[in-house]
């Protein structure tokens, strides 16, 4: 892994590091998270998924990736 490309960043409470410059929604098609079942918070504000693809994450960003679960 060559650092000098990459970003560190929290993911759910994880240190991960990423290659620089990419998107919210790249990273959920690293990880396979289903865009549809899921809200993306990045530094305590919830992200629109329509702007997934152009918010780029920047080194030391804090993620949460909250899956919704049925219920009742």
């Amino acid at each position: 892994m060559n650092k000098k490309n990459k970003i560190k960043i929290k993911l759910n409470g994880k240190i991960v590091f990423i290659p620089k410059n990419t998107s919210l929604k790249n990273l959920a098609n690293k990880f396979k998270i289903p865009l549809n079942k899921v809200a993306i918070e990045v530094n305590m504000e919830i992200i629109d998924k329509k702007k997934l693809n152009k918010t780029i994450i920047k080194s030391a960003d804090k993620i949460e990736i909250v899956q919704f679960i049925g219920g009742g």
